[in-house]
């Protein structure tokens, strides 16, 4: 079951950035209600940055200096995993 502020989350993954969209709403869909409590935490901080850094981290123009951001960007920018295969 989503978490009550379901609507709100998947309404900040859109940044207008066709990019950035897929991303950030393929993890959301996909990922972030079985992912640890710290990785989900770390997606709601990293919603709150400004679309120019977002889409550096995002896009790999740059690395998160905050150890918890750079530990969650590349499980948003990974594809899904096959069905049957375990999500590292």
């Amino acid at each position: 079951m989503p978490e009550p502020h379901w609507p709100q989350l998947l309404w900040r993954c859109r940044r207008g950035m066709k990019e950035l969209d897929v991303l950030l709403e393929r993890f959301a869909r996909e990922r972030y209600a079985t992912a640890p409590i710290e990785r989900r935490r770390a997606f709601e901080r990293l919603l709150e940055l400004p679309d120019p850094l977002l889409a550096d981290y995002l896009l790999g123009h740059e690395l998160p200096s905050d150890r918890d951001l750079a530990e969650l960007v590349p499980h948003v920018i990974r594809p899904p995993a096959r069905p049957g295969s375990p999500e590292p």
